[in-house]
């Protein structure tokens, strides 16, 4: 056999190997749901020993020195799971959710960035304690979106109240001028579970964003109303009326495939 040859067959074997790893990786990916969102996203500056307390062992907060994330260590996320399908395609459970969730910026055990989920309150009963183990039933819930158009700009209006029978309390008024925001590329980060930490999901996803105010980068404001309240509860420590609102972005849509591994 010329060396040529066994250049080619080693070649073709490496090749044969890089597969059957790519396809061992996917397989040991399982898909959860899909689901189709609108969200309104609120970056946020709270006591760090309050958000510190909500922290399991060993995890500590990932604050963006710089950027529109800027200082942020709490994300309060309102969404409105449109349509929920599992593997095969089907509604899963009612088939669509609204919720509110806490979500802490830190690095994983791998050194890269994620998501700590430390809680949530929900309309489904069926979602609480949901994925991560600490979301609350929302005994009030109301969500109004809405959209008016005439001779001027575009204003969009969101309404959001849950509040859980301990008294914790999450709400956002917000009226604002809609932009023309840029689809993201595509992108996988990692949730985990404040409660049980070695348990997390990738969320593999792309979405609109409209950053409407930023108190760090300064684009135009297009925030014309605005009115949060949260507390109460387990969550009075963390909206002890000290907080900072840093970012306003309104997610306009994002698709996501919810796999575990």
């Amino acid at each position: 056999m010329t060396v040529q040859r066994v250049r080619g067959v080693t070649g073709v074997l490496s090749a044969l190997v890089a597969i059957a790893a790519c396809g061992l990786y996917a397989r040991a990916e399982s898909l959860v749901e899909y689901s189709h969102e609108a969200r309104f996203q609120l970056d946020v500056r709270v006591p760090d020993a309050a958000v510190t307390s909500f922290l399991p062992a060993g995890w500590a907060m990932n604050v963006a020195t710089q950027g529109p994330a800027k200082d942020c260590n709490l994300r309060v996320i309102f969404v409105d799971r449109v349509t929920i399908n599992g593997p095969d395609g089907k509604p899963v459970g009612k088939g669509s959710n609204r919720l509110v969730y806490l979500a802490v910026p830190v690095k994983d055990q791998s050194g890269a960035n994620a998501q700590l989920v430390i809680g949530g309150l929900t309309e489904d009963p069926a979602d609480a304690p949901g994925p991560f183990g600490n979301y609350l039933l929302a005994t009030t819930h109301t969500m109004q979106r809405s959209t008016s158009s005439s001779t001027g700009p575009i204003l969009d209006s969101q309404d959001w109240v849950f509040a859980a029978a301990g008294g914790e309390r999450l709400e956002m008024h917000i009226k604002f001028e809609r932009g023309v925001a840029n689809k993201g590329n595509p992108s996988e980060p990692k949730f985990y579970s404040a409660k049980t930490p070695t348990f997390f999901q990738i969320s593999k996803q792309e979405q609109v964003l409209d950053i409407l105010k930023n108190v760090t980068t300064t684009p135009p404001d297009r925030v014309k109303e605005f009115t949060f309240k949260g507390g109460g509860g387990s969550y009075a420590k963390l909206f002890d009326g000290t907080e900072q609102m840093l970012s306003w972005d309104n997610i306009l849509w994002i698709n996501r495939s919810v796999v575990v591994p």
